[in-house]
């Protein structure tokens, strides 16, 4: 237990945390070793209404945390059949969810996100996958993503508690499944080695240069079409970038790649406005850049 809480990043001893525990061994872990790193742990289980086991799922999540000595919380979210159903889902889940929540991602997982971004073709943000402590319109914490996924199931076993099977994670319909059962282990096989941290140091070292350009582009005024065309392009970039995502005081997704490059043509001048996703127009007036509704 001392071993494994050495690795993890929790709040402070005593601070009260909310604990999204979906039943898993991993979430299971998570709270259980929050406990152990002495906060005051509340457990809330998500039912997303897709399962018929839901109900059944909730009853096991209360009495681990009855056994953990956690209060605990079920809440139920709606989710319709149909595309995007897991994308819909997470939303769904965060949204009933308070900021900061705690959540049982791993090394595992961290490994899945890093190669589902690659294979949408990412940036250095996406290279660097999840990050301990998120914030923006995700702001979480994930205190136990330098574990592993065999140690959170040994741990709970440990304990004796009864675990979740959720039996959509087998589902190779979902591409992080195949990336799961499927990609992981080829690589692993070709590496000669468990690549799982390997990808995670990768993810590490890239949100350290991340981070570095996010600073040195933040000095830069993202509506002055002088700054942004004399300074260097991944700098400036940057910097339009983040202040198209958060524009108008509402955080949005990333603007895609397509997108970042209608908005570069205004600024170099080869176009005078451009529309973006969301209802948003573009434009340059004098040397400056505006956000507004189309006309």
């Amino acid at each position: 237990m001392r071993s494994l809480l050495a690795r993890c990043s929790f709040p402070p001893a005593g601070e009260a945390v909310v604990c999204a525990v979906s039943g898993g061994a991993d979430s299971l872990a998570m709270l259980g070793l929050a406990v152990a790193a002495g906060l005051r742990a509340h457990a809330v289980h998500i039912d997303h209404g897709l399962r018929p086991d839901g109900p059944r799922e909730a009853a096991i999540v209360a009495e681990a945390a009855a056994r953990l000595g956690t209060s605990f919380e079920a809440v139920s979210v709606s989710v319709a059949l149909g595309p995007d159903l897991e994308a819909r889902a997470r939303a769904a889940r965060y949204g009933a969810l308070p900021e900061g929540v705690l959540v049982g991602h791993t090394a595992d997982d961290q490994a899945e996100t890093v190669l589902l971004n690659l294979l949408r073709g990412t940036g250095l943000d996406g290279l660097g996958g999840m990050r301990p402590v998120a914030a923006g319109r995700r702001a979480v914490r994930r205190p136990i993503l330098s574990l592993r996924r065999s140690e959170t199931t040994a741990l709970v076993r440990s304990w004796g508690l009864r675990a979740v099977e959720d039996p959509s994670n087998d589902e190779r319909r979902f591409r992080r499944n195949r990336v799961r059962h499927e990609v992981l282990p080829l690589l692993s096989e070709v590496a000669g080695r468990d690549v799982v941290p390997l990808i995670c140091r990768t993810a590490s070292l890239a949100r350290d240069d991340a981070d570095l350009l996010a600073a040195l582009a933040s000095g830069l005024d993202p509506t002055d079409v002088k700054a942004l065309r004399g300074a260097p392009g991944p700098l400036a970039k940057r910097a339009l970038r983040a202040w198209l995502r958060e524009g108008e005081g509402v955080e949005r997704h990333p603007p895609s790649a397509s997108e970042l490059n209608r908005a570069w043509a205004v600024v170099a001048g080869e176009r005078a406005a451009c529309e973006l996703a969301g209802g948003r127009r573009l434009s340059r007036h004098q040397g400056r850049l505006r956000l507004g509704s189309p006309p």
